[in-house]
């Protein structure tokens, strides 16, 4: 059976909820931006256009190649309360904002962290999930790198433009951009990167005893940060999901699709 690291998920509750990952925010949306109606652009052709990439548990794929996971089920029921249907496109992460952009896809939902450079580049929703970017490295070398300061002889795989990649700049770590999180691991398995940075959550899921990369074990965590999903600047579609996960979390369905990947879900209390 998966293991899978206990995280929290933030349901913050109406007139209290911190936007975008940071408590000092009031508003997902700035009211100097213009407003989009994608929730009618979306209802019109009858879709969500979901971004997405393989990460487990959030989004991945079950033996019939049906994307599956915690924001895919999430996309899914968020899909139907609009009364459309759900399409998942795989994209590269470091193109996640020029997507939107471009109109590709509706939104980003794949465990997305609340980083500066995301919410000034996209409309976020409310948080919705605690994580922390944390090393990866080989079970037997484990003992010779306690800290960030001897990791630093080290050679990284990172996911380019992801929060692992930011925390390997930060820590002047040496490193190497790789397409997803997946691939990190694989180079960390095969011998050719020493170490990576990935999510907490994926590491949970994919490292360690009964998964497929039993040689690697996860050691120090970097930083805590907050998940999010990203819309077009100005999108009403992200108020939109902020209603849906509030009564998502009220009625128990948030906890159940929890339960179901591993995921422990918890209300925030705010004062």
């Amino acid at each position: 059976m998966k293991k899978f690291l206990s995280i929290v998920m933030i349901m913050v509750m109406a007139m209290s909820l911190a936007a975008c990952g940071n408590s000092a925010k009031t508003s997902t949306t700035s009211n100097k931006e213009s407003s989009v109606d994608d929730l009618k652009s979306v209802k019109d052709k009858g879709k969500l256009v979901v971004g997405i990439t393989d990460f487990e548990p959030m989004d991945y794929k079950d033996e019939s190649g049906k994307w599956i996971g915690f924001d895919a089920d999430m996309a899914v029921k968020f899909a139907e309360s609009l009364g459309v249907e759900v399409e998942f496109v795989e994209i590269e992460w470091d193109n996640k904002a020029l997507e939107l952009e471009a109109g590709s896809i509706d939104c980003v939902w794949n465990g997305m962290t609340l980083t500066d450079e995301v919410t000034s580049a996209m409309s976020c929703s409310n948080a919705y999930c605690n994580n922390a970017q944390i090393v990866i490295l080989p079970k037997d070398k484990v003992d010779s790198y306690p800290d960030v300061e001897s990791m630093k002889a080290l050679n990284f795989a990172v996911e380019a433009g992801s929060a692992g990649e930011a925390q390997a700049k930060e820590n002047g770590f040496n490193y190497t951009a790789v397409n997803n999180q997946a691939s990190a691991l694989m180079e960390v398995s095969a011998g050719t990167s020493d170490a990576a940075i990935i999510d907490s959550l994926m590491a949970a899921a994919m490292v360690g005893e009964g998964t497929s990369y039993e040689n690697l074990t996860y050691t120090i965590g970097l930083n805590s940060e907050e998940y999010g999903v990203g819309f077009r600047k100005g999108s009403n579609l992200t108020e939109e999901l902020n209603k849906f996960f509030k009564t998502c979390y009220d009625d128990g369905s948030m906890k159940e699709v929890a339960s179901k990947y591993g995921v422990q879900a918890a209300l925030a209390e705010q004062q």
